[in-house]
């Protein structure tokens, strides 16, 4: 469960830089809200929960679909294949209307590689008794 909640937080986080670093992804919030912070950070929480769900259940089975080619690209594909992630999220999310966007395949792939250095990062920050 501890485990758990790290990697929400984490994905909580690398969201939260992603919106703020790639103009394509973006978190929505009423203008002139009084509690548009408060939003902001339940948003992404609840991003956050989805993100980790799409990487838990359906990312696995893309990734051995695309097996042969990660073969071929040498992992390359992997940038795509969050990249695609990240827009499955986005749609998600624009289906259970939380205010989520990203506005195509450019911004969802730099999008993802910004959410890989920022996850990669926050994971090398932490003592591996957090990790276990």
């Amino acid at each position: 469960m501890k485990k758990l909640l790290l990697k929400i937080g984490i994905n909580g986080v690398a969201l939260w830089v992603t919106t703020l670093v790639v103009s394509g992804v973006a978190i929505q919030t009423d203008p002139g809200a009084p509690d548009a912070t408060k939003q902001k950070v339940l948003t992404v929480l609840v991003v956050a929960v989805i993100f980790a769900a799409v990487n838990t259940l359906v990312k696995p089975l893309v990734q051995i679909a695309t097996f042969g080619l990660f073969i071929l690209t040498l992992g390359l594909i992997t940038f795509v294949v969050n990249a695609l992630m990240l827009g499955l999220t986005s749609k998600i999310c624009e289906h259970f209307q939380v205010r989520f966007h990203v506005d195509g395949f450019g911004s969802a792939l730099l999008g993802a590689l910004v959410i890989s250095v920022v996850s990669i990062a926050l994971n090398a920050m932490l003592p591996d008794d957090v990790k276990r």
